[in-house]
């Protein structure tokens, strides 16, 4: 009955938390709103007219929703480099920022399911994935999988969390014993929900561009260094606009995992192209696609010729020691890096593997305006569910939310 009235208070007090504010946090989430509204008009454009709004066929069936979630598995997962030397090697540097990192997979994690969604072409179709009611192929399906591992990993990022800051709105330490096994499985379930993901596109037997016993561990690396430079970016905002401290020396931490994993994905990459083009077959043909066109196709050649140029500059900026420690051009490295492995994650991997098709048809993709409009709107949703989870954190950590007992 207690932890109830407890529970209640911690709403009240939440809610009252976010919805007061400074003038630039109201303009923020006014504007957040208004990304969001738009996409909901994009969606219900899309929700009376189906899928034909949007740039996929049946030729190449993923495109803009299905290459943002494969990213956003990615920024979820890479919390774990926060939850690994906080709670289990209790590195005390890394503590300000776990709490930022988790609330970041809550919010990747609700996106990743609003792109499933959008892709499905509507929530009316979601009883197919609900076990015991839809066809759920259980084990087989490494869709089952993926569907598991994401929902069982929001579950982890929401309850640790949460319980956390729950004993420290009543003033109390959170008791490690409690908190400390779902840290220790959440690692495990970090690594277990991208590559899974990974292994959900090496299945497809008919897509040889995928099929490349590299893509899981080059999915982790590229993971682990764009969702910590999310989180650099992010933290640089929160101890600037915020009275929530975060030390340097956090941020050059987590700016070394930002640099190993960086160079780690970068000599996987060279190692693929060497691998497509020293000795290219006929399952080549996706790659020259994707990087120098095929028969006069070659609507992906800005993007990848974009980003791999960004790619090298980030991770040379950050090798260098001294570089990196300029928090400018560490900001600016993380930004290039993070756009350079969402094209990567997405118009480098997911549309070329459709192109060309079994019977050697190239048709091209680009996303439809609709579709566009979807997209802005689920990451601005997301950057709305971060928001909310941020500014109720940082309120209970500075001590500003406590659960006042009533006389």
């Amino acid at each position: 009955m207690r932890r109830l009235k407890v529970f209640k208070s911690l709403v009240m007090d939440s809610l009252d938390t976010i919805t007061h504010g400074s003038k630039r946090y109201h303009i923020w989430m006014a504007a957040l709103t208004f990304i969001m509204l738009v996409g909901m008009y994009c969606y219900t454009i899309q929700l009376d007219q189906g899928l034909s709004v949007t740039g996929m066929t049946d030729r190449v069936s993923w495109g803009l929703y299905i290459s943002n979630f494969t990213f956003l598995v990615g920024v979820a997962a890479a919390a774990v480099m926060l939850v690994l030397p906080t709670y289990i090697l209790k590195d005390i540097d890394f503590k300000q920022a776990v709490l930022i990192g988790e609330g970041l997979a809550v919010a990747a994690l609700i996106m990743c399911l609003a792109f499933v969604i959008a892709d499905m072409g509507g929530p009316s179709v979601l009883w197919h994935m609900i076990p015991g009611i839809g066809v759920f192929n259980f084990p087989s399906s490494m869709l089952t999988w993926d569907v598991l591992v994401l929902n069982g990993y929001l579950f982890i990022n929401i309850t640790i969390p949460f319980y956390i800051l729950f004993r420290h709105y009543q003033g109390k330490e959170a008791k490690s014993n409690v908190y400390i096994p779902g840290a220790f499985l959440s690692v495990f379930w970090a690594v277990g929900i991208h590559l899974v993901t990974a292994f959900l596109y090496q299945g497809l037997q008919a897509r040889p561009f995928w099929n490349n016993a590299l893509l899981g561990p080059r999915f982790l690396a590229s993971a682990f260094a764009a969702g910590p430079a999310l989180i650099i970016l992010v933290l640089a905002i929160i101890r600037t606009y915020t009275a929530f401290k975060v030390e340097d020396k956090t941020i050059k931490k987590i700016a070394m995992v930002v640099t190993v994993a960086a160079q780690i994905n970068l000599i996987m990459l060279v190692s693929e192209l060497f691998k497509e083009f020293y000795a290219p077959t006929h399952h080549s043909e996706s790659a020259y696609y994707l990087f120098f066109g095929l028969h006069g196709k070659d609507a992906l050649l800005p993007w990848i010729w974009t980003a791999i140029p960004l790619n090298v500059l980030a991770t040379v900026l950050l090798t260098f020691h001294k570089l990196r420690n300029n928090f400018k051009v560490l900001f600016f490295s993380c930004f290039i890096l993070f756009i350079a492995i969402w094209i990567e994650k997405g118009f480098g991997l997911i549309v070329p593997g459709f192109i060309p098709g079994p019977y050697g048809k190239i048709a091209e993709y680009l996303p439809t305006k609709i579709e566009v409009g979807v997209t802005l709107g689920i990451w601005a949703l997301g950057a709305f569910v971060f928001t909310i989870l941020a500014k109720t954190a940082i309120g209970i950590e500075l001590g500003k939310l406590r659960y006042k007992k009533k006389k």
